[in-house]
Order: structure tokens, then C-alpha cells, then sequence
């Protein structure tokens, strides 16, 4: 007999003739050793906990947002009700045309390599990638557009062969329709026969699927078959995928989006919306116009939580030093968001001038303290520090672009060369709607996406002045004084230390180098990097 699951899935089978899932072991009984020289044929949704559903509704929205726009997002939502009515054919095609209607190649490409991955590996089920982890040659068969699954699929989890919904382009291939490529003509609907395809008489030898009609068919024509219940997509340790299992770390990632937006969670965000530019209004105005003290206790009565600590040494009562051999004092910080030098700025409440690498003109006109653009010319920018120093306090951050994830790129060195007044300064964020960065997107929204935040957090902590023994002065290269000062912050932070730059950032997730557009630059440009982090 075949029961409808009301909860946007396929058919499921409950029992009797042709497959009962009771001849199928469940994916915890397979047997992990000796799978080196095998094959393996699945579902990406199988090895995904939030798709037993298969409505993979949260990475249409995903795609829909980033790379489409909130109006595009929003009629996706409000389609959510009709599609849950629709079968399973006319429910993909309809996601399909919302979410690629007239959107650009060149957006879903920055979406796939630079949004859909950190969703992807916080989904997987750690018990199913053990298995897809211990075969020697990985494919892949799945009803979805092929264009949202084989980046992530190949670069991330090396499998060979990808096969999906194939997907017409209009206008020289710049855009698409939203409708399936007529090459194709259908959803990728008969896996089963997509496989027998490509092996012909051979068969795989492992299996893995859902509960459903179409999978256990799929699984049936494989030399050793399992299934993936909804036992075994519960939240447990043994199906979270931990950060330190990840297959590659996770440090870079883009988009505005911080939460997974099932529909109602993506329901919440749109109510939210109106009340949030209220209080980021709020937010900003208080920065910008009000003294320190009480610019502090209104974004605090917001619900922005705004957390500083100064060590003793630094503290008023004993001042690091009046002037540092150039003037002022260099505080040195990790950088999470543009916003690092202006919460720095409320924490010690002293007047304070930023460098910058790169700020759009806008965020620079609203800024609270006074911003000095570098310009990437190691003796030009060494003049502008100086002369900044004797002019009072300075904030760098030698990073010299942000960082999301628990990880800090490598310093420039530059600064150490400078000046021995050198005070490190740990900086950390907490979001739980929006990113305040973006790689790709309009910068000059990054401060307004941070302060919409519900309840957006920033922590502050003023580390103890650099020793002069630690300095250039007492005989460190500026190169020493770098690598120490990161690492001083990573363990404040209880973050990871890397090599990796700017410059790897945006080859990975802009395909540019940060300063002018490459379109030459290979998807896979960033996969040999990932592994350079300092243990």
C-alpha cells in the first residue's frame, strides 16, 4: 500500500509488493571497512538531514535571495501554500521557474561556489557521509537543477559523476528561462533509468536512499542497497556533522542570509523586517550623533548587545603611554565587520582614525570617526601610517578584509615596521538573520544588514600593550611581531590561525581578486588553500 506523507514528499512506501523498505537495512548497519575500490550511487537530498521531505524548499529561497532578490524571495513564500498541494513534477517546476526566472548565470554562479556550500556541509548527516566517505568513486542522481548541486558535490565532497535537472537559457546563455532545457525535457524523475544508463550491464555496488517509491527503485538495481530513515535524520551526535569533521574547513563563505530559511523561519525574517529597520535606524543614529556613554545605552536598550573589557594596563588609571615614538597608539584588531574600529571607538571612548582598505563612499560619508583609504602601495601607505601616528590614535586591521567564521587570515606586516605603541584588540560578532559583509554584494548595505539584526552582538576586548622586547625596537622582525600579535588574538578568541589573504577570499568567493573583475579565474581556484590553516 502507498500512503501520500502530507509533508511535501513523494509517494512512501508502507508495505507490501514490489519494495517493502523491511528488505532495505538501515544506513547505520553498513559496514564502513574494505569500500576503497567500490562505487557508490545516491541522492544529494539522502545525504542531507532537513531533506527527508524532499522539498529542498530552504536552497530554492537560498537562491532566490542571493542571487535573485528579496521581491523574488518573498513570491517564493507566498507560493509556499499551492506548492504544498502540487505532486511532486509540478512542485519542482514551479520552484524551479519562481526561483531561475530571468535570473543571471554569472548570480547563480556566485551562489553555488560562494552561498550554498556552508548551508550544504551544516546539513549533512554525518553517519551518511561516513559511508559516502569510505568508497573510492562517488555519483550522484537527483530530480534537482544539476546547477545547484555540482559545485558543492565535486569540490567538497569529490564525487565524480553528477547527473540533475538540466535547466534552458536565454539571451546567449546569460540567463534563464525557468523552464527545463529542452534537451533534457523532463525532471530527472527516473532515476533508476538514469543509472542503468550510464553502468549499462554493470551494476554499482553500493546504494543509499529514502523511503520513497522512486529511491528504493533507484537502489534496487545495486549490488548492496540501505536506506536512510527518519530515525536516522533525527538531530544526534551520531547524524551532526561537527565543524572538525567537515571534509574542507569552512572559513569563507558569502551572502546575506545567517539561518536556514525553512518557510517559516523565512516568514519570520519578512515580519521582521519593518521593525528591524526601525531599531537600525535607531541603531545608527545613536552612534552617529550621541556621546559615547549614552550612544552605548541606546543601542544597548535596542537589544544590541555591546560587550568591552580593557585590561588593567590599558584602563585610564594606567595609560599605555602619552605618545608612542611616531605620536599615537596603534590598535591592532582582528576584523569581522567595518564596523570593528567604530565599537572600538565606544569601548576606550577616545577620538580614533581607521584605515581602510576598501569602503564605499557612503559608509564613509556616515562613518563616526575619520577613515584613511590605503592604497596597496606598501611605501605610500607606510607615509600615510606615520604621519596618522603623530597625529594621535590609530585602528588597523592586517587582515585587510573580514572573516566570519572562527578562523584569522594572515597579518600584514606592514604596521610593525611603524611603531613599538602596539595594542591588540579581539574582536568578535554574533548574528542571527543577516551578515554584516559581503563579498560580492553592495557593501555600502553591510552596516544597515548588521544593525537589523534582532539582537546583533559585538564584543570588544582591549588586550595588554605589546612588550617592547616583542617589538621591532627589541629585536623581532615585523614579520615575528605579526604572526604573534595573530596569534594572541586567536587564542583570545579561541580562533585558528591561517595563511590564507584577501586575495584568496575573493578568488574563491567573488572569482576576482578584490580589485578589478577576472572572469578567467577557475571555479576550483580556492580548493587547494583551504587545507593551509595553523594548527
Amino acid at each position: 500500500m502507498i500512503r501520500k506523507n502530507k509533508q511535501f514528499s513523494h509517494n512512501v512506501i508502507e508495505e507490501g509488493p514490489p519494495f517493502n523498505c523491511s528488505i532495505f537495512p538501515s544506513v547505520t548497519k553498513c559496514v564502513l571497512h574494505g569500500r576503497e575500490s567500490q562505487t557508490l550511487v545516491c541522492d544529494i537530498t539522502t545525504l542531507l538531514r532537513s531533506s527527508s521531505n524532499h522539498s529542498f524548499f530552504p536552497y530554492f529561497m537560498l537562491v532566490a535571495f542571493e542571487g535573485g532578490s528579496i521581491f523574488r524571495a518573498f513570491l517564493l513564500l507566498l507560493s509556499f501554500p499551492l506548492l504544498c498541494t502540487l505532486g511532486f513534477d509540478l512542485r519542482m517546476r514551479f520552484m524551479i521557474f519562481i526561483t531561475f526566472c530571468g535570473l543571471r548565470l554569472k548570480d547563480m554562479d556566485v551562489v553555488a561556489r560562494a552561498v550554498l556550500p556552508k548551508f550544504y556541509l551544516e546539513d549533512l548527516n554525518l553517519r551518511v557521509y561516513e559511508v559516502l566517505d569510505s568508497v573510492g568513486s562517488r555519483l550522484v542522481f537527483t530530480s534537482l537543477p544539476r546547477i545547484m548541486v555540482e559545485g558543492f558535490l565535486k569540490d567538497d565532497l569529490n564525487v565524480e559523476v553528477v547527473q540533475g535537472s538540466e535547466l534552458h537559457t536565454i539571451w546567449n546563455g546569460k540567463y534563464f528561462s525557468g523552464f527545463l532545457a529542452t534537451s533534457s525535457g523532463q525532471l530527472l524523475l527516473k532515476k533508476d533509468a538514469a543509472l542503468r544508463k550510464h553502468f549499462g550491464e554493470k551494476k554499482p555496488d553500493l546504494g543509499i536512499a529514502s523511503l520513497t517509491a522512486d529511491d528504493l527503485k533507484f537502489i534496487s538495481v545495486c549490488k548492496e542497497s540501505y536506506v536512510v530513515t527518519e530515525e536516522d535524520r533525527k538531530p544526534s551526535s551520531t547524524t551532526i556533522m561537527p565543524r572538525k569533521k567537515y571534509p574542507k574547513p569552512l572559513i569563507f563563505h558569502d551572502g546575506r542570509l545567517a539561518f536556514f530559511p525553512t518557510p517559516f523561519a523565512t516568514l519570520k525574517m519578512f515580519i521582521w523586517l519593518p521593525i528591524g529597520l526601525t531599531l537600525g535606524i535607531i541603531r545608527t543614529l545613536a552612534v552617529l550623533l550621541l556621546p559615547h556613554k549614552m550612544s552605548i545605552f541606546v543601542i544597548k536598550s535596542t537589544g544590541l548587545i555591546f560587550k568591552y573589557k580593557i585590561h588593567h594596563q590599558n584602563n585610564q588609571n594606567n595609560p599605555i603611554s602619552p605618545k608612542g615614538k611616531n605620536g599615537g597608539v596603534l590598535y591592532v584588531c582582528n576584523h569581522r565587520t567595518l564596523l570593528d574600529p567604530v565599537f572600538l571607538n565606544l569601548a576606550v571612548q577616545k577620538p580614533l582614525a581607521a584605515l581602510t582598505y576598501s569602503l564605499s563612499r557612503f559608509s564613509e560619508v556616515i562613518s563616526p570617526i575619520r577613515t584613511v583609504k590605503l592604497k596597496r602601495d606598501r611605501t605610500q601607505d607606510a607615509k600615510t601610517i606615520e604621519n596618522l601616528l603623530n597625529e594621535g590614535d590609530l585602528v588597523v586591521c592586517p587582515e585587510g578584509t573580514t572573516c566570519r567564521e572562527p578562523y584569522l587570515l594572515r597579518f600584514s606586516s606592514l604596521f610593525a615596521e611603524l611603531t613599538d605603541e602596539i595594542v591588540p584588540v579581539a574582536v568578535n560578532t554574533h548574528v542571527t538573520m543577516f551578515y554584516g559583509t559581503t563579498a560580492s554584494g553592495f557593501k555600502w548595505l553591510d552596516h544597515i544588514f548588521f544593525a537589523i539584526n534582532p539582537r546583533p552582538c559585538y564584543s570588544v576586548e582591549v588586550l595588554v600593550k605589546l612588550p617592547r622586547e616583542l617589538t621591532v625596537s627589541g629585536g623581532k622582525s615585523s614579520h615575528e611581531v605579526a604572526n604573534y600579535i595573530q596569534s594572541k588574538l586567536a587564542d583570545a578568541l579561541g580562533f585558528e590561525c591561517t595563511n590564507l589573504t584577501r586575495r584568496d577570499k575573493y578568488l574563491m568567493l567573488a572569482g576576482n581578486e578584490g580589485l578589478v573583475n577576472d572572469d578567467n579565474i577557475p571555479r576550483n581556484v580556492f580548493q587547494w588553500k583551504t587545507g593551509r590553516v595553523k594548527k
